[in-house]
């Protein structure tokens, strides 16, 4: 399941737990009796709506947790077309290829480091809902852009794109992980299987492959799925080893389990809602655990590792990071785990800033 643009359908909030009713409310007429018969009914049905389609219990883990590392911050200046320019006052700068970019960004609770005419020659300006999903439109300042631009990052070709989500296409900050997926597939000197789950515009996929490897690209999205196609053809790589699955994930790794089918790497970037191409569901603290779950069982016995970021999420890397160690007794190895933060970069690139933080990662690896 992948609902990304971003991620790409729309995704909402985690609902708050419900509160007593208060006030005149509060004093309203006892319910019915069948009403309050029906209640379980709704219950159970609110529960067959938000559960996977398919599922299974989860395993009973023994043995050690893992050694643990922690906090680690895994941080990127930039690499490739993209660099973070400046941040502050609930935004950030962004430099993607030719254009200069301004989009909302909670974090960035300080004042912005270069005065008010940079920003106001950015090239684009995301305008509209600033929830890290909400959809808006593009204002662009200057001349009307086009809907989509050449990047490269890691030695990869693909699409930016000017999505109504505020997003563009790739997710810089991932650039750690993909840089390290990189070097462990080119370091394997053996055929290396990753695994993509959630994988978007299919850039990571793109830059396994290029390294030699043979992937999975699991989303949800066709319109998704349809932009890594491109990404494909544009970074020249129409013969690489890339299985394109458009797909609930929980569907598709509780098959993949069945079939007995290993991988040696996997990625996983779920989203915090997001629904299938068939209206499953998905909520990530709800799914979480068996998706780590099952993904332990698809680890191949020479894994190199299993990745999980999660983005906008009112909790603290301890939480991902303790679930991993738990799914992971007995495996051995590390799970390392903290936060992804892409330092600024100056209008070069090349004059460090401040650190912005985008998201939490957990990462366990073998010894």
């Amino acid at each position: 399941m992948k609902n990304k643009e971003r991620r790409p359908a729309k995704k909402v909030q985690a609902a708050a737990p419900k509160t007593a009713a208060r006030g005149p409310a509060a004093s309203a007429k006892p319910q019915p009796a069948r009403q309050a018969a029906r209640a379980p009914e709704k219950a159970a049905k609110h529960a067959a709506a938000t559960a996977p389609a398919e599922t299974r219990a989860l395993l009973a883990r023994q043995g050690e947790r893992p050694v643990e590392r922690v906090p680690v911050i895994l941080e990127s200046s930039g690499a490739g077309d993209f660099h973070l320019i400046d941040s502050g006052n609930g935004l950030k700068l962004e430099q993607y290829g030719p254009y200069r970019i301004v989009r909302p960004e909670a974090q960035a609770l300080w004042q912005p480091s270069l005065p008010a005419h940079v920003w106001e020659k950015a090239d684009a300006v995301f305008t509209g809902d600033t929830d890290e999903d909400g959809m808006g439109r593009w204002r662009f300042p200057k001349d009307v852009l086009g809907e989509t631009w050449p990047l490269s990052l890691l030695g990869v070709d693909f699409l930016g794109r000017f999505t109504a989500f505020r997003h563009v296409g790739v997710f810089p900050e991932q650039i750690v992980h993909w840089d390290w997926m990189k070097r462990r597939a080119e370091e394997a000197n053996r055929p290396v299987k990753v695994l993509n789950l959630f994988g978007y515009t299919g850039v990571a996929s793109l830059v396994a492959a290029a390294a030699g490897a043979e992937v999975t690209h699991v989303d949800a999205s066709k319109k998704a799925i349809g932009w890594a196609r491109e990404n494909q053809a544009l970074a020249r790589l129409e013969k690489a080893p890339i299985r394109w699955i458009c797909e609930d994930a929980m569907k598709f790794i509780l098959r993949e389990e069945r079939r007995g089918n290993r991988y040696d790497i996997i990625l996983t970037d779920p989203p915090k809602f997001g629904r299938g191409p068939n209206g499953e569901v998905w909520q990530l603290f709800d799914h979480l655990p068996l998706m780590l779950d099952i993904c332990r069982e698809l680890l191949s016995p020479k894994a190199i590792g299993l990745v999980l970021t999660a983005y906008s999420i009112r909790a603290s890397f301890y939480s991902i990071h303790e679930l991993m160690r738990e799914t992971m007794r007995g495996a051995g190895g590390v799970v390392e785990s903290g936060e992804l933060v892409i330092r600024e970069a100056g209008l070069d690139g090349k004059s460090p800033g401040r650190a912005l933080s985008t998201s939490l990662f957990s990462r366990w690896v073998p010894a």
